[in-house]
């Protein structure tokens, strides 16, 4: 059995190959029910973003899923896969594990360490475990995903340091204030990058906001998302005195507020303090605003060394959290290894059960006078002594699976105690639906892949809440 790993990203294909290769969230049942029904496919999670387009399999010959992934992407997007190949990604093993976690924790992302992916990861895995695409391995290996990224937000400082402009901007204006709080804070531009900003400093307690906007409609729709002030672009010189911070981003060709608006707005203010950033560019704010006296102006080369010292301090937390990528991933190979001990000790189990009542059934037909009382005396105690008898075996195999070769160890184990045929029964009765789910488990060595694909059944849930 295998664990892989397929899709592109930002870093392999521009936005106009992404755009094309996304599901939307009513696409993406659909999509999982046809994943889930391809060749090798035991398990299936597919993560779709802005920025991204991954699927995350179980199956048990990877020749065969590399044919299985160019079918579902030719025929799910209507592409060549000469399209998409070039951009294109793979994963097997220990590389897609870690690959999984290191995007679950954004250390894949556009932005380092940002946390959007996290609960994308997880929604992800939420719609493929209702359509009961997951099973034993996904249900146990995206439930740690998720567990490692929300520990590694949580023991690192890597959220602490803002790395886009918008951002950035919006802590400026807190280190001078402190906090938001009783500040009348002017938003010029209400595109993407004013909505981002506004949306950053509503999250640091603004509570008094002014949204300037050439089309002033659009000024009135971002204002009342947070019960702020609507103000037309041309009366903004006449409203600066009110601002505490002016933090402006539109696609304006000419400045928008020169240093007589300033100077005007400056003796309304009575000399109090006024702090301008400009992140547009070209810039909206004249430079020669920054010689009023009273008057600090930023622009966005300023801002810009913000957010190269910060993405310098996300890399150094990125770092921490890599070591427990790679120690999470180690665990869960652990993990794996000890799975793959189950159906050999099921099929020891098993063996032990029926010498018992054979032995059992020999013994009452050569001592037929014995009572009720002294045949439940003898079967206890004769199950005891196997039971006894098998205790440290299967203590043992536990323990070797969990080794470098634990594999060998495994199939030396059934080897030994001539569990062959057993296991092949028990392989049978997988693939026919009948085996016990508390024995769904995974051979591992890679000998045995078509007895350990019977194998994979559906095991425990993640719940909503986790």
């Amino acid at each position: 059995m295998h664990i892989v790993a397929a899709g592109l990203n930002y870093r392999t294909a521009p936005v106009e190959i992404r755009e094309k290769v996304s599901f939307s969230d009513a696409e993406l049942t659909e999509a999982l029910g046809k994943l889930k029904e391809a060749r090798s496919v035991l398990e299936c999670v597919i993560v779709s973003t802005c920025n991204r387009t991954e699927i995350y399999a179980v199956v048990d010959r990877p020749n065969v899923c590399r044919h299985m992934v160019r079918e579902f992407l030719e025929s799910g997007f209507r592409l060549p896969f000469d399209q998409i190949e070039p951009h294109l990604y793979r994963h097997e093993g220990r590389d897609a594990i870690r690959h999984l976690f290191r995007v679950t924790c954004g250390l894949d992302s556009m932005v380092v360490g940002e946390t959007q992916i996290l609960g994308q990861v997880r929604d992800a895995f939420l719609k493929a475990q209702a359509v009961k695409a997951t099973g034993t391995l996904f249900n146990t290996l995206f439930k740690q995903a998720v567990t490692l990224a929300k520990r590694a937000h949580a023991e690192t400082a890597i959220n602490d340091n803002p790395v886009s402009v918008s951002y950035a901007a919006v802590e400026l204006g807190k280190r001078i204030f402190g906090h938001f709080r009783g500040k009348s804070v002017m938003i010029v531009g209400a595109g993407k990058m004013g909505e981002l900003t506004l949306k950053h400093l509503t999250a640091n307690g603004a509570d008094r906001i002014i949204v300037v906007n050439r089309t002033f409609e659009k000024a009135v729709e971002l204002a009342e998302k947070v019960n702020g002030t609507a103000c037309p672009l041309e009366r903004m010189a006449d409203e600066l005195w009110q601002a505490d911070i002016v933090i402006s981003s539109t696609g304006s060709s000419g400045y928008l507020l020169t240093r007589d608006d300033a100077e005007r707005a400056m003796k309304r203010r009575k000399s109090r303090p006024l702090f301008l950033i400009d992140i547009a560019v070209p810039r909206d704010l004249d430079p020669a605003i920054g010689q009023v006296s009273n008057v600090y102006l930023y622009n966005i080369d300023d801002l810009q060394q913000i957010v190269e010292t910060n993405r310098s301090e996300r890399l150094k937390e990125a770092a921490k959290i890599e070591k427990m990528v790679e120690a999470e991933t180690t665990a869960f190979e652990q993990w794996l290894k000890t799975l793959g001990v189950g159906p050999v000790i099921q099929a020891l189990q098993q063996k032990a059960n029926d010498i018992h009542e054979h032995t059992m059934e020999s013994l009452l037909n050569k001592l037929p006078d014995l009572n009720d009382r002294e045949i439940e005396v003898i079967r206890k105690l004769t199950k005891s002594m196997l039971n006894q008898m098998m205790r440290d075996p299967i203590l043992r195999v536990k323990e070797l699976a969990a080794e470098r070769r634990g594999e060998d160890m495994i199939e030396l184990f059934a080897h030994l105690f001539a569990l062959e045929q057993r296991l092949a029964e028990l392989e049978a009765g997988a693939r026919a639906g009948k085996a016990d789910p508390a024995a769904a488990t995974v051979l591992q060595p890679d000998r045995s892949q078509e007895r350990a694909s019977a194998l994979a059944l559906a095991g425990g849930e993640i719940v909503a809440g986790t």
